[in-house]
C-alpha cells in the first residue's frame, strides 16, 4: 500500500517518527480493489449472530460444521446475515481470548475450509485480540527464553513504580512476576496472568497485528471487532486507557484495512461510560465504522425494574452517530456479562447496586473491578439477559419470554446494527453449574450445546427456550423488511410518560416509517392518541390494525411496530 501523508502522520503521532521496518512492511501490502457490492456498507438486513466456534457439537462434524447445520435446517441464513464467531484460534484460557496462534483455527472448533464454508451462507465478523496473548504463544516463550528478537515484544515493568492511575477492568494484579533466561521480570497482565499484554511501542508488534487484521479480512471478514482497545497504549503516569496513541492506532488499522481490503468494517470493543465508548468514532469518517451500544442492556434492565423508563428515554434522545459512514452495534447480551460501568454519569450508584442485587437473587454473578483507591465496584452482572428480566422461578414461561422479547423488539429497532447473542436467540437458563464447577462468573452464559439436546429443549411446546425461539424468529422476519429500520434513518425519540412507557419513530430517507410504542410493565398501558402520525395503524408484530383515535393499547411487556397499513 502506499505510504501516504495521512497514513505517515498516525504513525508519527503513535512514534514520533517513520520506523523503518513498519513503512516497509505496510508498503509490501498489497491493495485490493473495491466492489460495487462493498460500496454499500449496511442495510436493515444486516443482523449479527454472535456465538462461539465451538457453540454446537454433533456426532460426525466439527462443531463449526455442526453449528452451520443448525442455522441451515432452521432457516436462519433468511434471518441473520453476518455471524460473528467469537475467538476460533487455539487458546489456553477465557475461552478464547487468550490467543495462542492469531492465524490458526483450534482443531477442536474445525478448520479455515469449515470457517469459509460458514462465510458461503453468511457474512463474517472476526474477534482480533491484539491488547494480549497467550502466554504460551510462541512469541512469550521466545521472550522467556532470552530471544533477543522478541526482548521488546512485551512490558516489562519495575513494580516499585506508582500504577494507581492505571484503569483497571479487573480485582486482579496488574502485573505478573515471569522466570526468564535473565532473571524475574514483572510483565503487565491487563487481563489475567495467562494475557501478556503486547507492547505497541515496538513498532514490530505492530505491523504483526496489522497483518494478521489483514488476513483476518482476506479470510472472509466483513466486520473485524478490535477486542480491549482502550487499553492498547501504556503510558505511566497516566491511567493508561483511551491514550491519543490508541486512537492513532484503531485511525492507522482503519486506514490499512481501506486501502488493503476495502469494506472491512471496523467495530471497537470498549465497555466504558458512553463519552468515552463514542469518542472511537472519531471525527467520523476516519476511525471506527461501528461501536457496541453499551449503556443499552443495563439500561433496559435499569427500566424494567424499576417500572422507570425516564432514564433509557432521556439517554436514547441523546445517541447520534456522527455520520451517515457510522452507526451503532446494539446488544443485549453476549459472551460477556452485562456492563456497568456504562452507566456512570447516567443512573445513581445506588441503582447500580439495586441492579446488582436482582441479578444475585435471579442465580446470577456480580464481577467486580479494582480502583484507583484499592477499593472494588460491581464492573459486570453475569447473567443470562433472559434471566436477568425476570425471574424464572415466579414467572410462568409465556409471560417470561414476552418480557425478554419486549427488550429485544426495541433493540431490534433502535438506529444501528443488531446483534443476536446465540443464547438469547435459544433462550438459554443461567448455567450454574459451569460456574461452580470452573470458579468463573462469566461460564454462566456460555453453555455449549449438544445438538440433540438444544433441539430437545426448543422443541417442548409450552416450554421457555422454544418460546424465545419462535418469538425472536418473527421478531427478526419482521425487522429485516423495514426500510425504516435501516441504520441511517433518523430517529425521533416520543415524550412518553416515564413509568414504563417507551416510544420512538424511525423514518427513511424515502419517507417510510415505524413508530415504536413499548410498555415495559406487567400492568395493560395506553398510549394516548395524537402522540404518533395516524396513517401509521398496522401493527406489524401483532398483525393487526389499530385505532388511534382511541389510543394505543398496550398489554404487560408489548411492543407494537406500527407501520402505514
Amino acid at each position: 500500500m502506499k505510504i501516504d501523508s495521512k497514513t505517515a502522520e498516525l504513525i508519527r503521532q503513535i512514534y514520533g517518527d517513520l520506523p523503518d521496518e513498519l513503512i516497509q512492511g505496510l508498503e509490501q501490502m498489497t491493495p485490493g480493489h473495491t466492489s460495487e457490492e462493498q460500496c454499500e456498507l449496511w442495510s436493515e438486513r444486516d443482523v449479527v449472530l454472535i456465538t462461539y466456534a465451538d457453540q454446537v457439537r454433533d456426532t460426525g462434524s466439527s462443531p463449526l460444521q455442526a453449528q452451520r447445520r443448525f442455522l441451515l435446517d432452521h432457516g436462519l441464513e433468511n434471518l441473520i446475515r453476518c455471524v460473528h464467531l467469537l475467538p476460533f484460534c487455539p487458546f489456553t484460557s477465557d475461552d478464547g481470548f487468550s490467543v495462542v496462534d492469531y492465524l490458526a483455527v483450534d482443531p477442536d472448533s474445525g478448520t479455515w475450509e469449515d470457517i469459509a464454508e460458514l462465510g458461503g451462507d453468511f457474512d463474517l465478523m472476526f474477534d482480533l485480540v491484539l491488547n494480549h496473548a497467550s502466554q504460551k504463544h510462541e512469541w512469550f516463550q521466545a521472550y522467556l527464553r532470552g530471544d533477543a528478537a522478541f526482548d521488546n515484544f512485551f512490558i516489562d515493568q519495575n513494580p516499585d513504580v506508582d500504577l494507581s492511575e492505571v484503569v483497571r477492568p479487573r480485582s486482579l494484579p496488574l502485573l505478573t512476576s515471569f522466570e526468564t533466561a535473565t532473571g524475574t521480570r514483572h510483565i503487565w497482565t491487563t487481563f489475567s496472568a495467562d494475557q501478556v499484554d503486547l507492547n505497541y511501542a515496538n513498532p514490530r508488534v505492530m505491523l504483526l497485528m496489522l497483518e494478521t487484521l489483514v488476513e483476518y479480512a482476506r479470510r472472509g471478514a466483513r466486520i473485524i471487532r478490535l477486542d480491549a482497545i482502550a487499553f492498547l497504549w501504556k503510558e505511566i503516569g497516566t491511567d493508561c486507557i483511551h491514550l491519543p496513541q490508541t486512537h492513532a492506532a484503531v485511525k492507522l488499522m482503519r486506514r490499512v484495512l481501506d486501502a488493503v481490503v476495502p469494506g472491512t468494517l471496523v467495530l471497537t470493543e470498549t465497555n466504558v461510560p458512553h463519552e468515552e465508548n463514542v469518542s472511537y468514532f472519531g471525527d467520523g469518517d476516519d476511525e471506527a465504522h461501528m461501536v457496541y451500544q453499551f449503556s443499552l442492556p443495563p439500561l433496559l434492565l435499569d427500566a424494567i425494574h424499576n417500572c422507570d423508563t425516564t432514564v433509557l428515554r432521556d439517554w436514547l434522545s441523546t445517541i447520534e452517530p456522527p455520520s451517515d459512514l457510522t452507526t451503532f452495534f446494539n446488544f443485549t447480551a453476549s459472551h460477556d456479562g452485562v456492563g456497568v460501568r456504562p452507566l456512570e454519569g447516567i443512573v445513581s450508584p445506588q441503582r447500580v447496586e439495586k441492579l446488582a442485587e436482582i441479578v444475585r437473587s435471579h442465580g446470577g454473578r456480580v464481577s467486580t473491578r479494582r480502583k484507583s483507591d484499592g477499593t472494588d465496584s460491581p464492573y459486570e452482572l453475569n447473567i443470562t439477559f433472559l434471566e436477568a428480566v425476570a425471574d424464572a422461578r415466579k414467572v410462568d414461561p409465556e409471560e417470561h419470554a414476552r418480557c425478554f422479547l419486549a427488550t429485544q423488539a426495541i433493540m431490534l429497532a433502535l438506529p444501528g446494527i443488531p446483534a443476536v447473542y446465540f443464547h438469547s436467540l435459544v433462550g438459554s437458563p443461567n448455567d450454574t453449574a459451569a460456574v461452580q464447577a470452573t470458579g468463573q462468573n462469566r461460564r454462566i452464559n456460555r453453555h455449549k450445546y449438544e445438538r440433540q439436546s438444544l433441539e430437545e429443549a426448543l422443541a417442548k411446546p409450552d416450554g421457555l427456550q422454544r418460546c424465545v425461539f419462535d418469538g425472536y424468529q418473527h421478531l427478526l422476519s419482521v425487522r429485516i423488511k423495514q426500510v425504516a429500520f435501516h441504520p441511517k434513518a433518523s430517529m425521533r425519540v416520543l415524550q412518553l410518560p416515564g413509568d414504563g412507557l417507551l416510544g420512538f419513530v424511525r423514518t427513511a430517507d424515502d419517507g417510510e416509517q415505524v413508530a415504536v410504542v413499548a410498555n415495559l410493565t406487567a400492568s395493560p398501558r395506553v398510549v394516548q392518541s395524537g402522540l404518533i402520525d395516524e396513517s401509521l395503524v398496522h401493527d406489524e408484530l401483532a398483525l393487526e390494525r389499530i385505532q388511534p383515535e382511541d389510543g394505543i393499547q398496550l398489554l404487560p411487556f408489548q411492543v407494537r411496530w406500527l407501520t402505514a397499513f
